[in-house]
């Protein structure tokens, strides 16, 4: 895909039928929130409230992860929240690895357009992308370094310009089902908050 602004990229997602779960889906659903964040989030795929409004993170999941953004002084402006996979699939099911697949192109897409310098991947799906062999149980709330993100800029994959460091942290729907994860969401995105502060005196 070329370059493409955020509003174009919408477009052009809106009319891709490169998935099957456009079949079952109300519509298809891009991230949103600020274009030049420095943090981005990543979840799994839509819900029943966002298929139904077209918007990521509405749902109960989406006001959790509201209230969690708070706890570090953000609101839903100041980042860029989006999906791996950009169909509901039927009954919240988890993604196939082909749907996921499939829908990859959308994602490195916004990626590429946002250029973060911190990705939060919320849950096994998202972070699977980054990192295959590491498990959220393993990984959530510490940072881990990912090099060759941006080589279509001269750069090589060893420039520290190059990297972006990777935050997993468990899905807020997660800590919905179990209880006892909550607290541990609360742990990670306090983490997070002190690294994103300790990177603004860097």
């Amino acid at each position: 895909m070329p370059a493409l602004t955020l509003p174009e990229l919408q477009t052009q997602l809106r009319e891709w039928k490169g998935c099957a779960l456009y079949k079952t889906a109300t519509q298809a659903v891009l991230g949103e929130g600020n274009p030049q964040a420095e943090v981005m989030f990543i979840g799994e795929a839509p819900g029943q409230k966002e298929d139904e409004q077209g918007r990521p993170f509405v749902g109960p999941a989406g006001q959790f992860l509201d209230e969690l953004l708070g706890t570090i002084g953000l609101k839903r402006a100041d980042v860029y929240i989006s999906n791996v996979v950009k169909y509901r699939p039927p009954q919240n099911r988890d993604p196939t690895p082909e749907e996921k697949e499939q829908c990859m192109p959308w994602l490195k897409q916004e990626i590429a357009i946002i250029k973060p310098k911190v990705i939060v991947p919320l849950g096994r799906h998202a972070l699977g992308h980054f990192f295959t062999k590491l498990s959220i149980t393993e990984g959530h709330g510490k940072p881990q370094i990912l090099r060759g993100v941006y080589p279509e800029q001269g750069r090589g994959a060893q420039d520290d310009k190059d990297s972006i460091t990777v935050f997993p942290i468990y899905h807020p729907a997660a800590a919905l089902h179990n209880g006892g994860l909550r607290q541990a969401l609360y742990d990670d995105f306090k983490a997070l908050g002190k690294f994103l502060e300790e990177r603004k005196t860097r």
